[in-house]
C-alpha cells in the first residue's frame, strides 16, 4: 500500500488536487481519507459551545483514530470512516466503510502535524497558495457552502486560520517530499503526482 499525504492551509486548493487525481486516475485501487472525517467526538458540548472551538489546533483533531484507521488499512482490513458534519461541528454517528486500496490519499491541514501521521505516509505533499488566495477560496466555500456570513468568516480567519497557520500548518512545509505552488491550478504537478500513483499501480 502507498500513503500519500497532502497537508496544505486552508483554501489552498488540497482537496481540487485530490479530486483532480481520483477523477484522472480513474482506478478503483485508490481511495482518500480526508482529516476532516476525524474532529474529535464533541456531542457532549452544546451547539454554541462546539462553534467556539478552535478546529484549526491539532487537540481538535482524533489522530489516535486516524493513525489506527491507516494502520488497519495497511494490514488490509477495512475501517468506518466517521461522517462529520462542518453545519452542526460535529459527527453525525454515521459512517462510510472504506476498504483498503493500492493508494490510499490521505488530506488535511494538520496532518504532517503529528509524527507517527506522518511516519505512515510513503510521500507528503505540501500544497502551498499565497494567504491573500487561500482566504478568498475560503470566503467562497464556507458562505456558498457552509451557510456562514461573511462577518463570521473573517473573524474566523483573523482571530483562528491565520495564527494557527503560522503556528501548526506552515512550519510542516519542511517535512514535505514535494511542495506543490497552487496560487493558480498547476497541472504540471499534478500530472508529476499522478505518474507517480500510476508506477506504483502497475
Amino acid at each position: 500500500m502507498l500513503i500519500i499525504g497532502i497537508a496544505g492551509g486552508t483554501g489552498c486548493g488540497k482537496t481540487t488536487v485530490v479530486n483532480t487525481l481520483i477523477d484522472e486516475l480513474q482506478h478503483e485501487d485508490v481511495a482518500l481519507i480526508s482529516q476532516d472525517s476525524y474532529y474529535k467526538d464533541t456531542s457532549n458540548l452544546n451547539y454554541d459551545e462546539r462553534a467556539k472551538i478552535n478546529f484549526d489546533h491539532p487537540q481538535s483533531i482524533d489522530f489516535k483514530l486516524l493513525v489506527e484507521h491507516l494502520r488497519e488499512l495497511k494490514k488490509g482490513n477495512a475501517v468506518q470512516q466517521p461522517i462529520y458534519s462542518f453545519v452542526e461541528h460535529n459527527r453525525t454517528g454515521e459512517f462510510i466503510t472504506t476498504p483498503p486500496k493500492k493508494v490510499m490519499l490521505v488530506e488535511g491541514i494538520l496532518i504532517f502535524n503529528n509524527a507517527e501521521l506522518r511516519d505512515l505516509c510513503d510521500i507528503k505533499i505540501f500544497i502551498h497558495a499565497d494567504s491573500d488566495e487561500r482566504l478568498i477560496r475560503r470566503l467562497k466555500r464556507d458562505i456558498n457552502e457552509r451557510g456562514r456570513d461573511l462577518n463570521e468568516v473573517l473573524d474566523r480567519y483573523q482571530n483562528t486560520l491565520k495564527p494557527m497557520h503560522q503556528q501548526f500548518i506552515e512550519p510542516t512545509k519542511e517535512f514535505a517530499d514535494i511542495i506543490i505552488p497552487n496560487n493558480r491550478y498547476n497541472n504540471t504537478a499534478i500530472k508529476m503526482v499522478k505518474s507517480i500513483i500510476e508506477q506504483r499501480l502497475h
